[in-house]
C-alpha cells in the first residue's frame, strides 16, 4: 500500500494563494511592460493571422483537388490545387518561423525590463524589508515569477488570439461547405466544455500540489546544502538522505504521477469525442455522397476539419492555467515593484561636501511601526500574500502620539561626538547599540529628534553623498565572489594596485594575501568561504581603509576571532581609527579601553558615558559589565 505524504504547512501555505482569475488592473499593468514593443506584437499578430488562414485553407482546398481534380478529371485543376496548397504549408512555416522569432525577442526583452526594474528597485529599498522578507522568496519572484511572465508573453498573449481565430475561421469554413455536416459536428462542443472544466479543476488542483512539491524539495536541498558542515558533524547523512528519499523527494514523485494520471485522462475523451464526431460526420456524409448530395471532396474536408476543430480547444484550455498563473506571478512582481522605499531622499535634498565628522544625536527616538506593509501588499489577496509575515518593521513612522512603547528601540538619546573622537558602545543585547549606528549611516530615519553630521540634518542631503564618507566593517564581513583585490576595490573602485596593496599592508593583511595562490588574484568565492573570519576581517578593515571614511562603524568586528588573529587585528584597528569619527560596538575589553569615550546603552537610553577608569570609578552599570562579561 503507497504511504500517502502530507507535506509541512508552510509548504503549500503560498500556494494554495498561487492561481488567480483574470486582475484587470495587473493584466494592464503587465501590458505596460510590453508596450515598448507593440510594433513587434503587431507584426507577430499579422504573421499569426497569415499563419492562421494559411492552415485553415489547407482542407478546402483538399477538396478542390479531389473535386475539381480527380472527380473530373483535370490534371491542371489537381495540379494547381496541390500547388497552392504546398504554398499555403510554405508561407504558413515561414510566418510561423517568423512569429516565434519575434516573440522570443519581445519575450526576452520584457524579461530583461522586468528584472531591470527589479533589481534597481531591490537595490533602493532599505534594510527593513530585507529585515522582513527572506532572500529566497525576493530571487523567486526575480526568476520563478518573472519566468511565467516570461512563457506568457511569448507562447500564451497571441496563442488565445490565434486559437479564437482558428475556431472562428474553421466554424465558417464548415459551414460555408455543409451546415447539416457542421451542426452534427457543433453537437460534441458541450461535452467538450463539460470536459474541459472538469479537467482544468482536477489539474489546477494536480499541479498546485506539484508547485507545493518542487519547492519543498528546493527548500530541503537548500536548507541541507547550507547546512552540510552541522550535518557532517552530527552524522546525519544517512538520516538527512532517509528523510529526503522516503518523505520530500517521493511526495513529489507521487504529486507528479497523479498530475500526470490527469492529464492523460484529458486527451482520451478528447479523442473520443473527435472520432465519435468524425464517424457521424463520416456515415451520414458518406450517406450524402452515395445519395450525390454532397461531393467526396467536401466529405474529406469535414473530416479534417474536424480533427483541426479541437485542437484550439484543447489549446485554449491549456492557456487558462498559464494565464491564472501569470496573474498570480505578476500580482507578486507588481508588489513587490509597489515596496514603498522608507529611507528616500527629500525632493530638493543636496549633496553632502566634504566632512570632518562631527556627529550629534539630538533627542532621537526610534520604534518599530506596528504595520510595515505598503497597501500593495495588505490589499493583495493572492501572490502578495507570500511576503506576509508577523514580523515587525524597522521602519519608522511619524509621531501620531499613539503609544508604540512595544515596539520602541530607543528613547531620547543625545550624544555630542566630536571631529576624530572614538567612541564605544556598549550594552546587553537589544539595548539598541546597533540601531544607532544604523541611524547614523541612514539606513532608517529617526522617528523623532535628528541626527546631525558637522550640524546638518541627514535627513537633508542625499544618502549616497553621506555613505560615500563613511565606511563600516561588521562581525561577519560579506565578501563577493571574486579575487583577493576585487573585494578590496570595493571600498574605491578607481584605487590603483599600488594603493590596494598599501592598504592590505596597513591593516596586516598582505602577509596572508601573497601566501595565497594567486595573491591578490585568488579567489574567494561567495562570502569568502575559502578563507578564514580573521582574513575575511582583515580584507574587510583593507576594503574601509582603502575607502578613506571620515565616518568609522566597527560593529561587532572582533568578536569571532581567536585571540592570536585579534592581536592582528587591534594592530589594523589603530592603523583603521587614526583621524576618524569612530563609533565601536564591542564586546571585549581590548577594543573597548582603547576608545577615547564609552556610551552604555541600556533599554534604547544612554545610561552613563566617559572613559575606562572614569566609569569603573562610578561602580555604574558598565562597571557590573567589566565585572561580568568585559574581563580577559
Amino acid at each position: 500500500m503507497t504511504q500517502t505524504i502530507t507535506p509541512p504547512a508552510y509548504v503549500t501555505q503560498s500556494e494554495e494563494l498561487y492561481d488567480k482569475p483574470l486582475d484587470p488592473t495587473i493584466a494592464r499593468r503587465l501590458i505596460g511592460f510590453i508596450a515598448p514593443y507593440k510594433w513587434q506584437m503587431f507584426v507577430s499578430a499579422l504573421l499569426m493571422l497569415g499563419a492562421t488562414a494559411s492552415s485553415v485553407i489547407g482542407p478546402y482546398l483538399v477538396k478542390v483537388a479531389i473535386d475539381s481534380g480527380l472527380a473530373a478529371r483535370n490534371t491542371a485543376a489537381l495540379r494547381n490545387a496541390v500547388l497552392l496548397y504546398l504554398i499555403a504549408a510554405v508561407v504558413r512555416w515561414v510566418f510561423i518561423y517568423y512569429r516565434v522569432n519575434i516573440m522570443a525577442h519581445v519575450g526576452q526583452s520584457v524579461i530583461y525590463d522586468l528584472r531591470k526594474a527589479l533589481f534597481e528597485h531591490l537595490q533602493k529599498l532599505s534594510l527593513g524589508f530585507y529585515s522582513r522578507y527572506s532572500v529566497g522568496r525576493v530571487i523567486t519572484r526575480v526568476i520563478n515569477d518573472v519566468e511565467t511572465v516570461r512563457e506568457f508573453v511569448i507562447w500564451a498573449v497571441l496563442a488565445i488570439a490565434r486559437d479564437l481565430f482558428a475556431i472562428v475561421g474553421i466554424v465558417v469554413a464548415m459551414l460555408a461547405l455543409n451546415v447539416r455536416l457542421s451542426l452534427l459536428t457543433f453537437i460534441t462542443i458541450p461535452f467538450m466544455i463539460l470536459a474541459t472544466v472538469l479537467y482544468r479543476r482536477t489539474a489546477r488542483f494536480a499541479y498546485r500540489k506539484v508547485r507545493a512539491a518542487i519547492s519543498w524539495v528546493n527548500s530541503v536541498l537548500a536548507e541541507n546544502v547550507n547546512g552540510i558542515r552541522v550535518v557532517q558533524a552530527f552524522s546525519r547523512q544517512a538520516r538527512n538522505y532517509s528523510d529526503f528519499r522516503d518523505y520530500t523527494n517521493r511526495y513529489h514523485l507521487q504529486t507528479v504521477i497523479n498530475a500526470a494520471k490527469v492529464a492523460a485522462s484529458f486527451l482520451p475523451v478528447v479523442d473520443i469525442l473527435g472520432a465519435l464526431a468524425t464517424a457521424a460526420v463520416i456515415w451520414l456524409g458518406g450517406t450524402a455522397v452515395l445519395g450525390e448530395q454532397i461531393t467526396a471532396g467536401v466529405l474529406v474536408a469535414f473530416v479534417l476539419y474536424i480533427d483541426r476543430f479541437f485542437d484550439p480547444i484543447r489549446d485554449l484550455s491549456r492557456r487558462f492555467d498559464t494565464l491564472q498563473s501569470t496573474m498570480a506571478g505578476g500580482e507578486r512582481i507588481l508588489a513587490l515593484l509597489d515596496t514603498e522605499v522608507e529611507v528616500r531622499d527629500e525632493i530638493n535634498a543636496r549633496e553632502m561636501g566634504s566632512i570632518t565628522g562631527a556627529v550629534r544625536f539630538e533627542s532621537v527616538s526610534f520604534h518599530y511601526s506596528d504595520d510595515p506593509r505598503p497597501s500593495t501588499f495588505r490589499q493583495a489577496q493572492g501572490g502578495a500574500a507570500d511576503f506576509a509575515t508577523d514580523a515587525p518593521s524597522s521602519a519608522p513612522q511619524k509621531n501620531t502620539g499613539t503609544s508604540q512603547d512595544e515596539n520602541l528601540v530607543l528613547d531620547g538619546i543625545d550624544l555630542d561626538v566630536r571631529a576624530g573622537e572614538t567612541v564605544a558602545l556598549v550594552g546587553e543585547t537589544g539595548a539598541g547599540k546597533t540601531t544607532i549606528v544604523k541611524l547614523l549611516a541612514r539606513f532608517h530615519d529617526p522617528t523623532s529628534g535628528c541626527v546631525r553630521v558637522d550640524g546638518v540634518d541627514l535627513r537633508t542631503v542625499t544618502q549616497g553623498s553621506l555613505r560615500k564618507q563613511m565606511g563600516m566593517v561588521l562581525q561577519d564581513p560579506f565578501l563577493f565572489n571574486g579575487t583577493v583585490k576585487e573585494n578590496i576595490l570595493f571600498g574605491r573602485l578607481d584605487a590603483t594596485d599600488e594603493e590596494v596593496i598599501a592598504a592590505a599592508k596597513a591593516v596586516g593583511a598582505h602577509d596572508f594575501i601573497v601566501h595565497l595562490k594567486n595573491g591578490y588574484d585568488s579567489t574567494v568565492e561567495e562570502g569568502g568561504v575559502l578563507l578564514s573570519v580573521g582574513q575575511r576581517q582583515l580584507i574587510s578593515f583593507a576594503r574601509a581603509l582603502l575607502a578613506d571614511p571620515r565616518i568609522l562603524i566597527l560593529d561587532e568586528a572582533t568578536s569571532s576571532v581567536d585571540t592570536q588573529t585579534e592581536q592582528v587585528i587591534q594592530r589594523a584597528l589603530a592603523t583603521l581609527l587614526k583621524g576618524r569619527t569612530s563609533f565601536v560596538i564591542a564586546h571585549r575589553l581590548s577594543t573597548i579601553t582603547n576608545s577615547d569615550r564609552i556610551v552604555v546603552v541600556d533599554g534604547g537610553k544612554i545610561v552613563e558615558q566617559g572613559t575606562h577608569a572614569e566609569l569603573l570609578e562610578r561602580k555604574g552599570m558598565y562597571y557590573e559589565l567589566y565585572r561580568t562579561g568585559f574581563q580577559e
